[in-house]
């Protein structure tokens, strides 16, 4: 699917995303096979997708990383190619000694 935008063309994708440990609980869900997310988009307007899904996800914008295709991505400017039904997953700090 197209959107046009005035200076823009985006394209709508289909990706899953998954939820580990605390993130499961604040989400209230471990996956979501559907999630139509604008390409390209950066990792930190992903992350605000998200956020918009569930917002309880902000206690772990301190610490949380994303992984695309199982791997790790800051949050930031970084511009991420993702593909049509790419895992994208939610990592929260991990805790322990």
């Amino acid at each position: 699917m197209r959107l046009l935008n005035t200076s823009m063309l985006f394209f709508l994708l289909q990706v899953c995303v998954l939820y580990f440990a605390k993130s499961v609980e604040l989400a209230g869900v471990k996956e979501e096979k559907t999630v139509a997310v604008p390409t390209p988009i950066s990792s930190h307007n992903l992350w605000k997708l998200l956020l918009q899904r569930h917002p309880r996800l902000c206690e772990l914008q301190d610490g949380v990383v994303l992984a695309v295709r199982q791997e790790y991505v800051p949050i930031g400017d970084q511009v991420l190619t993702l593909g049509d039904g790419d895992e994208v997953a939610v990592v929260p700090p991990l805790s322990g000694g």
